[in-house]
């Protein structure tokens, strides 16, 4: 027996992929003495040691759902006191502002989420850019913070790893020391953002495979 229960909560506010991400969360949990949870309770929330953010469809839509669940203020609890990993628009919704129905966020990163300005723009093999991105890319972590390291949840994801991603907006944050890894689609935008106990991506790193599994395991291993 586990003298303390190791608790992951995934957030379930009605907007997220959450079998998905539960699952993979659980997979990287085997073995590991994590148990892994979907709840739509504040008070699980308030309980785990560690707190998943997903989220995807529009960010309007994902924040009146987040609000009207009556975990907003669960979840802004543990952005303040744990380790959060926020995934697709559970993390554009982790910045102040979206051009997405021009939406506020929950202000946790200064910086807006745009959208991409594609049209009529060229990809290197001659194909049009398509809004939304769908697909595999390359993720290239960067060093960042106030040491300038790479992030501990990228120990060993190579350089130019392939992660999927599905969106057709992006995060801008204000300050670069929070870009924690770029892709490139048309443009170096953040591919994921962090700060202290914070990590999001705007990958899917469930629909990711091994390098996905490998972020949510290091995520369990984290101590911010």
């Amino acid at each position: 027996m586990n003298k303390e229960a190791k608790t992951v909560a995934v957030v379930d506010y009605g907007m997220g992929n959450l079998r998905s991400v539960s699952q993979a969360v659980r997979a990287a949990a085997q073995d590991s003495g994590w148990q892994v949870i979907v709840t739509s309770e504040p008070d699980q929330v308030r309980a785990a040691q560690r707190v998943v953010l997903p989220g995807q469809g529009a960010m309007p839509d994902c924040m009146a759902e987040l609000r009207g669940s009556g975990l907003l203020e669960s979840v802004l609890e543990a952005a303040a006191s744990k380790p959060l990993f926020g995934v697709c628009v559970g993390m554009q919704m982790l910045l102040e502002h979206s051009e997405e129905g021009d939406t506020p966020g929950l202000g946790l990163f200064p910086g807006r989420v745009r959208k991409f300005d594609l049209a009529g723009r060229v990809q290197p093999d001659g194909s049009r850019f398509k809004v939304p991105q769908m697909g595999w890319n390359q993720v290239d972590p960067q060093r960042h913070g106030p040491r300038q390291e790479l992030h501990p949840l990228w120990n060993g994801i190579a350089q130019g790893a392939y992660f999927y991603f599905v969106h057709s907006f992006y995060a801008q944050p204000s300050n670069a020391a929070h870009c924690a890894a770029e892709a490139d689609y048309g443009g170096r935008f953040a591919a994921a953002i962090a700060r202290d106990n914070l990590f999001a991506t705007q990958f899917h790193p469930e629909k990711s495979a091994a390098h996905g599994l490998a972020l949510f395991r290091n995520f369990l291993h984290w101590n911010p």
